[in-house]
């Protein structure tokens, strides 16, 4: 299922996820001239290879420098145009009604903790993998969870795809996004259980980073306004 458009509509311009999407476009624009020759070794430095971390010796031997760094860059790091734009996709799909109920400089705080939050479940997960992961999937997975519990009645509109013809219909959102969690948890464990990667997706990142979402999406939300007092006394 491709999600298409969601039924709630914003209050406010999203500036804050106007801002995500234009860093990413920017990042991966730039990460398109890096020298071919020089593409691979760009990403090892900059995305995230659990290795790195759990393997002080390996790391040293291969010459990656003692920084946690890449928990925060692979979040800006796109495999190719359909990753960057099926993420950048989803961020603008359900981003902008949680930065509605945030505000923008919350909601850039929680995506951004989201996305390490993914990043260290994704070390915790797959410690001794050398393959860099790279991808806003994380961050966005907790905004997906935070729209999840906001606006569990919005429908969101997705299309199928049958033998080529594009079927549409509305699905509830909380059905929409409990699915789409559970793929990625199955997945995650199937990944663990034949001891590799499926796919090649950091499915525990997706994971850990709607597991994020829902546990801190409340302290980032705005203070709603005082209602009035009802008087109850009489002159």
């Amino acid at each position: 299922m491709i999600p298409i458009r969601d039924t709630i509509p914003r209050q406010h311009f999203p500036f804050a996820v106007w801002t995500l999407i234009a860093v990413n476009v920017c990042v991966f624009i730039y990460e398109l001239t890096v020298p071919r020759d020089l593409t691979e070794q760009f990403i090892y430095l900059f995305g995230l290879v659990p290795a790195r971390f759990t393997d002080p010796g390996w790391a040293a031997r291969v010459g990656f420098p003692h920084t946690y760094w890449p928990f925060f860059s692979t979040m800006f790091l796109h495999g190719g145009w359909l990753h960057i734009i099926g993420n950048m996709w989803v961020l603008w799909i359900f981003g902008d009604n949680v930065e509605d109920r945030m505000g923008p400089l919350r909601f850039l705080f929680f995506y951004l903790l989201c996305g390490l939050a993914a990043g260290a479940v994704h070390v915790l997960t797959n410690p001794g993998s050398r393959v860099p992961a790279v991808g806003a999937s994380g961050a966005i997975a907790g905004v997906m969870a935070a729209y999840f519990v906001l606006f569990p009645r919005a429908r969101i509109v997705a299309m199928f795809p049958i033998f080529f013809y594009p079927v549409f219909f509305q699905v509830p959102a909380f059905i929409y996004l409990g699915f789409w969690f559970l793929t990625q948890f199955f997945s995650g464990t199937l990944a663990i259980a034949t001891q590799r990667e499926v796919s090649g997706i950091a499915w525990w990142a997706h994971v850990g980073g709607f597991g994020a979402g829902i546990l801190t999406f409340a302290l980032f939300l705005r203070p709603r306004p005082a209602r009035p007092a009802v008087p109850t006394g009489f002159a």
